[in-house]
């Protein structure tokens, strides 16, 4: 299906399965130390495990015999009907009585396995591995995964074979080259420039770092303060400007905004020294070249995910240095400052395995993005492996054209001082407390920042939890806003106002605790953009006449957007 023009089944669908499942502290560690199924495997806990059912061998014994019991039951046909599982939503696995008995028979040793791991009452940091371990296990011997499923068979029988050496060879394709799993998006179906990141524009100016767009205007006029985008360190910029009407930039740009972003340099090992000191510079020297470009006095920043931390640092370093003035207002969409609250997977990270993971890093110069893929990938098996491993592989099927998948697809590396600070920034949580944190040897204190903040979580996000993202606004010292999308992590970034299973709770009373905000705040349908505009437009100066070109005499044009930095691989 074209990108621009998704389905609202297939944009659902989408936005289950670039979610991922492991707050950014910690998938920056786990990728660190290298990702892929051998990483789900933990051996020593795995012993440990099965020391403590040892001990307790009347229970362990028990919880056997009544799967035993419960296998009678499947064979005799008396047992309890299976959960409703889209993996099984081929009439054939409920109406022929064997694979009935089949999916029977592997959710009951499902949920014996997990019942078994309660019994060791184990430590919660080891239950949680362990947990992901079974669950891992469990989706890769699904009855789903066979090439008996049902729908494989038919495929293969109406296509004469071919959908089997289709499928074999998307395997060969899959397994040599990283990240090694199964390929999600038909790469062929899109090109940058062409039907992905397209919104009119320019590159104004480059670093070794970045390089910085600006949007050329599509309103008469447009906003005295111009609004700098800042996006993540770990993906590609044009998640901000995916397709058309699915484009922030093009959103804010017909607002009437002129509109500002930078492209990250993908870097590689020669970059390694490049830290978050180096990072925040970068962000500063954009917003100095958007001041001097637009003649204004003052330019609004947005920072997205690890690009919001590397931006609310830079903004506290120009408060604490009596500079503030030159940031009109800030937004941070799903950025996680205070690491306190943690998702599910918290418990899988120890200081032992962030050094591990930051020497691993140093030594190869940076810290992989087909890593942090295939990290992803494993971390959601049923969504992000066997999904595509029954489609693409038993059936034969080309995966689809899909402009987030794409995006999801084009990995980025970060380098190992970031990937250094990063990891040590949550480790201690340092934004938290005031001088903890140093950056361009001035003490980081969040609280110095006294500009009007537009805070955004994701109730589904569970790399940034929207209760860590909503901390935010406790640790600002000025006036916050906060907005709750319904949607996970990245779709909350993408998220238009055509697409019609959005919405989302806003308030701009911010109490300390996050659930009285949720229990308290209006709820809307639609997409949060319109409220962001409406907010940005009050602190955004006066409408002047639209500039007729990107630049300016100091900073001419150097390329059509969207430059050549985001096409390094």
């Amino acid at each position: 299906m074209p990108a621009s023009t998704p389905s609202s089944t297939q944009d659902n669908a989408t936005d289950i399965r670039v979610e991922q499942s492991l707050p950014l502290d910690k998938m920056l560690v786990r990728a660190g130390l290298g990702s892929g199924i051998h990483r789900t495997v933990p051996a020593r806990d795995v012993l440990r495990w099965g020391g403590r059912l040892a001990r307790i061998p009347g229970r362990t014994a028990g919880r056997f015999a009544d799967l035993a019991r419960e296998a009678g039951r499947i064979g005799m046909g008396t047992a309890t009907p299976a959960p409703r599982d889209r993996r099984f939503s081929d009439r054939a696995w409920e109406e022929n009585g064997a694979y009935r008995r089949w999916v029977q028979l592997h959710f009951a040793a499902h949920e014996t396995a997990h019942q078994l791991l309660r019994d060791a009452e184990l430590d919660d940091r080891v239950e949680s591995k362990l947990r992901l371990f079974i669950d891992n296990v469990a989706s890769a011997v699904a009855p789903s995964n066979s090439p008996l499923n049902p729908a494989a068979l038919k495929e293969a029988i109406d296509s004469g074979g071919a959908s089997f050496v289709r499928g074999f060879r998307n395997f060969l394709s899959d397994v040599c080259s990283a990240p090694r799993i199964p390929n999600m998006v038909d790469h062929a179906a899109f090109e940058l420039g062409k039907n992905i990141a397209v919104t009119p524009g320019q590159v104004i100016h480059r670093t070794p770092m970045f390089e910085l767009i600006e949007y050329r205007a599509a309103t008469e006029q447009v906003r005295e303060i111009p609004l700098l985008l800042v996006p993540p360190t770990i993906n590609k910029y044009y998640a901000l400007d995916l397709a058309p009407e699915r484009s922030v930039v093009e959103f804010m740009v017909a607002q009437g905004f002129r509109v500002f972003a930078i492209s990250w340099r993908n870097p590689t090992a020669r970059h390694a020294a490049w830290g978050l000191d180096a990072y925040v510079h970068a962000v500063l020297t954009a917003l100095a070249t958007t001041r001097t470009i637009s003649g204004a006095a003052s330019t609004s920043l947005w920072g997205t995910c690890s690009g919001g931390i590397v931006t609310a640092v830079a903004v506290a370093h120009l408060a604490a240095t009596d500079r503030e003035s030159e940031v009109a207002s800030l937004a941070l969409p799903v950025t996680l400052l205070d690491q306190r609250i943690s998702g599910t997977s918290g418990a899988l990270l120890d200081p032992s395995l962030a050094r591990r993971a930051v020497a691993r890093s140093a030594r190869k110069g940076y810290l992989d993005g087909a890593s942090l893929a295939e990290l992803f990938a494993w971390l959601r098996p049923d969504d992000l492996i066997w999904n595509y491993w029954v489609s693409n592989y038993l059936l034969g099927k080309q995966p689809p054209a899909f402009d987030l998948l794409y995006w999801n697809a084009d990995s980025t590396r970060m380098p190992a001082a970031l990937h250094r600070d990063f990891v040590e920034v949550a480790l201690e949580n340092q934004l938290v407390e005031s001088g903890a944190l140093v950056c361009h040897g001035v003490p980081v204190d969040l609280g110095l920042i006294t500009v009007d903040a537009f805070v955004i979580g994701a109730v589904a996000d569970h790399i940034t939890p929207w209760q860590s993202c909503y901390r935010t606004t406790q640790l600002l010292g000025g006036k916050c806003e906060f907005v709750l999308s319904n949607s996970g992590h990245v779709a909350a970034m993408v998220n238009p106002p055509s697409n019609p299973k959005a919405s989302y709770q806003h308030a701009s009373h911010t109490p300390p605790d996050p659930e009285d905000f949720k229990s308290s705040a209006e709820r809307h349908s639609g997409s949060w953009w319109p409220a962001f505009a409406t907010w940005l437009d009050s602190r955004s100066g006066e409408r002047i006449p639209a500039p007729e070109a990107p630049g300016s005499p100091e900073h001419p044009a150097l390329c059509e957007a969207p430059g050549t930095y985001v096409l390094d691989r």
